[in-house]
């Protein structure tokens, strides 16, 4: 039973990093954020990082030698061993996991159980970024703290209530029954941002809104009343925008070259998509906006071009299938703070009553549309800690009264 006091802890694992944040149980929710962190540069050049709730930096460690966490079970180490010296006497009475992948039939959170594994673990081909790491993050929690309730919180789920017609593709209907359909992603992102307009502006949140979730991974999402209508990714995290190593959308009859006229094979052409392509394939120096902005190579601010053209078309595109446009919301790395990129997805988007003013955008307000405007422009904050944690406090009030 998990009882005021208690500790909730939140895993991201991702490629190359675990994202971690300590929560408070309170009396009431939502759960108090106490610590965060993360490990990154996994295999290659470990930076471990960590903060209190106000933002005081607390741990700040790198490595250069032999001693360095080389996995992902072993920089969750480091992260529990540093935790268990803050935690001043109170019990991880759970642990809450982001998992991108739940496919068709795991809609919700759960408590994690072998069967659950298995089921996930079939998932990890239509993930294979991050998949395979969220498993291991749950793994080596389980190993660390044995006995204590593993809840998944799944990236597909908040997109589960699409209607067919969003969801399938022009195939035959044997393959979707299979499985094969569009899943969404970021959906805990986009769960959270649906979350707090709901609470800050319940006239906004229950209107029609498209959310850019700008970051290393990037999409959109169309949400009507604060339930996803349709989203840009779709049978796995390729699909849609273009992004920091993914390519977003592509004919499909490019792969279908690539293979019978290039002679690549699947693993070659899986990781070109995957690791080759977005904004590092296209500029050949960075997937770092921040780099491509600073560069004077033209190759750079042509990958931008595209990145901003292809955002702004699926605006329009998510506009058309909400029936209309109240508010564009930006979130995430780049959304929350690359204001030349906001600048460049509105730019040519007025016939959306979408305008911003230059001097808020340049100061990342949290509105920056002008008074008056006919749809308003957001840049929020995302929180998908946050929101796992809110999962795992339900879920386990859930089993508790079951």
């Amino acid at each position: 039973m998990i009882a005021t006091g208690d500790a909730v802890l939140v895993l991201n694992a991702g490629s190359s990093s675990i994202k971690f944040e300590l929560f408070e149980v309170p009396d009431a929710p939502p759960p108090i954020p106490r610590f965060a962190g993360q490990m990154e540069g996994i295999g290659a050049a470990p930076h471990f990082t960590a903060r209190d709730a106000t933002g005081t930096r607390l741990a700040d460690r790198r490595w250069d030698n032999g001693e360095a966490p080389g996995n992902h079970r072993a920089a969750l180490g480091v992260i529990i061993d540093w935790l268990e010296g803050v935690l001043a006497g109170r019990r991880v009475a759970a642990v809450g996991h982001r998992v991108v992948h739940g496919g068709p039939d795991l809609a919700a959170p759960v408590l994690v159980d072998v069967a659950v594994m298995e089921r996930l673990r079939d998932l990890a081909p239509l993930a294979p970024l991050h998949q395979p790491h969220n498993l291991s993050g749950i793994a080596a929690a389980a190993e660390r703290f044995p006995g204590v309730p593993q809840v998944a919180c799944f990236d597909t789920a908040f997109h589960r209530a699409h209607a067919w017609e969003a969801d399938t593709f022009a195939l035959p209907p044997e393959f979707y029954d299979r499985g094969i359909r569009r899943y969404g992603f970021h959906g805990l992102s986009y769960e959270y941002i649906a979350h707090s307009l709901a609470e800050s502006d319940p006239a906004l949140a229950a209107g029609r809104v498209v959310v850019a979730h700008l970051g290393n991974g990037a999409s959109l999402c169309a949400i009507h009343n604060g339930r996803s209508v349709d989203s840009t990714m779709g049978f796995t995290a390729l699909d849609g925008v273009p992004m920091g190593t993914r390519c977003g959308q592509i004919d499909p009859g490019v792969l279908l070259h690539l293979m019978t006229t290039e002679g690549m094979d699947a693993a070659t052409v899986q990781t070109l998509l995957y690791g080759q392509a977005g904004l590092k394939g296209m500029s050949g120096i960075s997937q770092d906006v921040r780099d491509l902005e600073a560069s004077a190579n033209p190759r750079a601010a042509r990958a931008l071009s595209h990145f901003c053209w292809r955002v702004r078309r699926e605006v329009g595109a998510l506009a058309a299938a909400l029936g209309g446009i109240d508010a564009l919301v930006f979130t995430a790395g780049i959304g929350e703070n690359a204001a030349g990129i906001r600048a460049a997805v509105c730019d040519g988007l007025e016939f959306l009553g979408i305008v911003i003013d230059p001097a808020l955008n340049a100061a990342h307000a949290p509105e920056i549309s002008p008074p008056g405007a006919r749809t308003r422009v957001l840049v929020r904050q995302t929180d998908e800690e946050g929101m796992i944690a809110r999962h795992v406090l339900g879920v386990l009030q859930r089993s508790e009264n079951a």
